[in-house]
């Protein structure tokens, strides 16, 4: 994938995110809109995506083959949980911006940007890899999430109970079981779930309509939280699963996930259970405006 296939794919989610923008001085999005469009991505359009992933496409990969690239998702998990622990508490910050640190640092966009990237760098037989790693990924971020960006004090029970917990939990069942729902069903759930991705980036654009860009730019510890997510947690792993022999697709498709920017769903999360909603949108933006330049980068010199 060249550079400018990168830029390309980066510069349409910019795009949406512009548009939000734009639409909350308009007064089209903004307060009460945004929190309505929360809720029906978390509890609709979200979950339709999730089981959608695993419902449609060619036949699912063998048990053995979904089980491997599940231990190199767990290396994927434990580098990013070392980094959590690791490196908020040398960020310091407010507690919401410590939360935020956390979720950017435990959560990559590996569905919204890293599907695109992937399916370019490595072909369409590469998405496969993709979902499968991406299946703890969608059952972690709903649980773990609003815990990691808004203490225990906003932790239920009842948020292990959600639409998108349990879309996430039933997908998993489905892969491993290679079981198949009929093939207008998983159309239908496609067809809700495409509009995850824009009305996400509409979102996110409004939340930061609000903010003045020259305090999100001038922010130290946003810029070395981007540096760690974008380029040093990529190498990282690149180099642990090497190590490890893992098969060189494999090895590719995780690598390129991990450098993906903050994931969008943490925006959604803020607003939902409680957390800094716009130091979240903050990160969102400038990781991905960085993540023009740093993903091709990688790409050129990792693969």
């Amino acid at each position: 994938m060249s550079f400018f296939d990168t830029l390309a794919e980066m510069l349409v989610l910019l795009f949406a995110m512009a548009l939000g923008f734009a639409a909350n001085r308009l007064g089209i999005l903004g307060g009460e809109t945004d929190r309505k469009i929360s809720r029906l991505l978390f509890c609709l359009t979200l979950p339709a995506m999730l089981l959608g992933s695993v419902c449609t496409g060619d036949a699912l990969p063998e048990a053995s083959v979904i089980l491997g690239t599940l231990g190199v998702a767990a290396v994927f998990y434990a580098l990013e949980s070392l980094f959590v622990l690791a490196v908020p508490p040398l960020l310091g910050g407010t507690p919401g911006q410590r939360g935020v640190w956390r979720y950017t640092l435990a959560f990559p966009n590996v569905a919204f940007i890293g599907y695109p990237v992937v399916t370019a760098l490595f072909g369409p037989g590469a998405l496969f890899y993709a979902v499968i790693l991406v299946l703890p990924f969608n059952l972690m971020t709903f649980t773990l999430g609003p815990l990691l960006l808004a203490g225990a004090k906003r932790f239920s029970l009842r948020q292990m109970l959600s639409p998108c917990v349990a879309a996430s939990a039933l997908a998993l069942v489905l892969a491993l079981a290679r079981l198949r729902p009929p093939a207008m069903i998983g159309e239908a759930l496609n067809f809700v779930g495409n509009v995850t991705v824009p009305l996400s980036l509409l979102f996110v654009g409004s939340l930061l309509s609000g903010i003045p860009l020259g305090r999100m730019l001038a922010s130290p510890r946003l810029w070395l939280l981007t540096a760690v997510r974008l380029l040093v947690l990529p190498v990282v792993l690149y180099l642990v699963l090497r190590r490890m022999g893992t098969d060189p697709l494999v090895l590719g498709v995780a690598v390129t996930q991990m450098a993906m920017p903050a994931a969008m769903n943490g925006s959604l999360l803020c607003m939902e259970y409680g957390g800094d909603a716009e130091c979240m949108a903050q990160v969102t933006l400038v990781s991905t405006l960085v993540s023009i330049l740093t993903i091709p980068i990688l790409a050129a010199l990792l693969f």
